[in-house]
């Protein structure tokens, strides 16, 4: 005579016990996350080579408004750096630092918002797997509470605690190895993001710096007053830039 040993999700996830709603709730949450980050990042990467092109090509030939227009409107991290730097440029006048604080400042909002929710894809990888290991101690725990209260070693008496204990581990595992996965890729992802933010800081660095040589920068120290309230004097490394036309 053939048993059938075939169960269905709803089977499982009763015979699970109740760690199986933690479970359920991780596994929500981190495909609430995966497919959000997905599209973020999508959405990052999607024209960051053709806004680094057009960019260059724009400040190449003395546009520099045509460069801040493209830029405006393209999505990304990348464009975001590119318009941060051409904005300031845009100005006509320029502190010494100014261009560099602006590109940092908006590499690390723009790497903050990248990396937003890769914290609880890591939590729910390594909390997914201890929650199907507390079901296992759970369902051993059942097992030998019921061998007790028989006060003999039956089959039948151990095998509800060894299916829950069972079917968590199992259900943790199945969800931590594709959000470890998926975390990975991210991480991933934004690196090479990363790397077209650099280019972008690089591009606008290097748009200054051949302002400068062709004379369409002047240098103005910046000065400022003594405690003593007497003369000032040019504090180190303090310049304005003032791009003339």
């Amino acid at each position: 005579m053939s048993v059938d040993t075939s169960y269905s999700l709803m089977t499982l996830f009763q015979d699970g016990g109740w760690f199986m709603y933690p479970l359920l709730l991780c596994s929500m949450v981190a495909l609430g996350v995966i497919f959000a980050k997905a599209w973020t990042l999508r959405v990052a990467h999607r024209g960051t080579i053709r806004v680094l092109k057009e960019v260059e090509e724009a400040m190449r030939a003395g546009e520099i408004d045509k460069a801040a227009d493209i830029a405006y409107g393209t999505p990304g991290p990348a464009a975001a750096i590119l318009l941060a730097g051409l904005r300031r440029v845009q100005s006509r006048r320029l502190a010494a630092g100014e261009l560099e604080s602006a590109i940092t400042a908006t590499g690390t909002i723009e790497l903050g918002f990248l990396e937003r929710g890769l914290i609880i894809l890591a939590t729910v990888a390594n909390v997914a797997p201890l929650l199907g290991f507390m079901g296992t101690v759970a369902g051993m725990i059942q097992a030998f509470a019921a061998i007790e209260a028989a006060g003999q070693v039956e089959p039948a008496l151990v095998a509800g605690g060894i299916k829950v204990a069972l079917i968590t581990t199992a259900a943790g595992l199945v969800i931590a190895i594709p959000v470890n996965v998926a975390y990975n890729f991210f991480v991933t992802r934004i690196d090479a993001l990363i790397v077209d933010m650099e280019r972008g800081a690089d591009h606008i660095l290097k748009l200054a710096w051949a302002l400068e040589k062709e004379g369409r920068l002047e240098i103005v120290k910046t000065k400022r007053a003594t405690p003593s309230g007497g003369a000032s004097r040019p504090v180190a490394g303090a310049r304005a830039v003032d791009l003339t036309t």
